[in-house]
């Protein structure tokens, strides 16, 4: 069981030097680029950021442990909502500047995936289309037209500034990418040691696949979220963080489509533990109250909201282990 859990650490804590780099490698592409912090965090980092929950539960379902890999999921909207409430509370406001329209709109495209997903676990449709369910393709076809929705009211506006960047900004364009590409590949290459790792802990601690998936896998796969957020309030870039926490909980629920396809044998949503549903809904209350202080971060209704954040994941997590979650 040391062993296990010493390698679960190590891992974690790759995953934290890896993203740390994604967070100043975003951050020289927005000013490089001229486009705003949080599309690059909603676009470009939640995508690099997210990339260890795609190669965590494709590993996961390759091996026999759906439940592992759904659970990530929905633990990771949660974590993440967890994260921006307390990094809001003792790290520093995350007030993107001027943004709080763009916020509310990620967020809801956030809450309606991660609602429609909960839904399709609790429903569990048992038809496929070669193996695939219809749902998971909804799912992700909905992103696509979420975010060319959202890409179309807000980021077009930001290529004028992109236009009007110096030379030498552009010059620094590339060596930003590569920096970006490599921290994003060694993310993806630690997804499958990492999920392995998670199943033995599972398997050796008897906890359950649904359990610790939402909560040791989800939290731990939320941990370059926690410090890309961090990294980027230092910076001054809290719009990145913001971006980056809902649009992560956004693109985390098009990775049912890619767990899918990854096996074929049954629908993903028919294999799964309907207690999923339940932390999916958590996930999404979650991201209410967050939608909700992000309009207004220092207000001392935002102060509450943050607490309220926590005591619900707490409260989450909680009922998730008493409801048989972990048997």
């Amino acid at each position: 069981m040391i062993a296990a859990l010493a390698q679960f650490t190590v891992l974690g804590l790759l995953l934290i030097a890896f993203a740390s780099l994604l967070a100043h490698a975003a951050d020289r592409i927005s000013d490089a680029t001229g486009i705003g912090r949080v599309w690059i965090g909603t676009i470009l980092l939640a995508g690099a950021t997210s990339l260890p929950e795609l190669a965590t539960d494709i590993a996961a379902v390759r091996i026999g442990a759906a439940d592992l890999a759904a659970g990530d999921l929905f633990g990771s909207s949660m974590a993440n909502m967890l994260i921006f409430a307390l990094v809001g509370l003792f790290v520093g406001k995350l007030t993107p500047p001027g943004r709080s329209a763009e916020v509310v709109a990620l967020a809801a495209l956030a809450m309606l995936l991660n609602a429609g997903a909960a839904l399709f676990v609790m429903l569990r449709p048992g038809w496929a289309l070669s193996g695939v369910a219809p749902q998971s393709l909804l799912l992700a076809s909905v992103y696509c037209g979420g975010m060319y929705a959202l890409y179309r009211s807000g980021v077009r506006s930001t290529a004028i500034a992109a236009e009007a960047t110096s030379t030498d900004h552009r010059t620094r364009l590339w060596p930003a990418l590569t920096q970006f590409s490599l921290a994003a590949g060694a993310l993806l290459l630690l997804g499958k040691p990492f999920a392995e790792s998670a199943a033995h802990v599972a398997e050796l601690s008897g906890w359950g696949l649904t359990f610790v998936g939402t909560l040791l896998v989800g939290l731990s796969t939320s941990l370059p979220e926690l410090v890309t957020s961090i990294t980027a309030f230092r910076m001054g870039a809290s719009g990145l963080a913001v971006g980056n926490l809902f649009g992560s909980n956004a693109v985390n629920m098009v990775v049912f489509l890619a767990m899918d396809l990854a096996d074929r044998k049954a629908p993903i949503f028919a294999q799964l533990d309907p207690n999923h549903s339940a932390t999916g809904l958590f996930a999404v209350m979650l991201m209410a109250i967050a939608a909700a202080v992000a309009v207004a971060p220092a207000s001392r209704r935002a102060t509450l909201g943050r607490w309220l954040i926590v005591a619900i994941y707490l409260l989450g997590v909680m009922l998730l282990q008493r409801g048989g979650a972990a048997h």
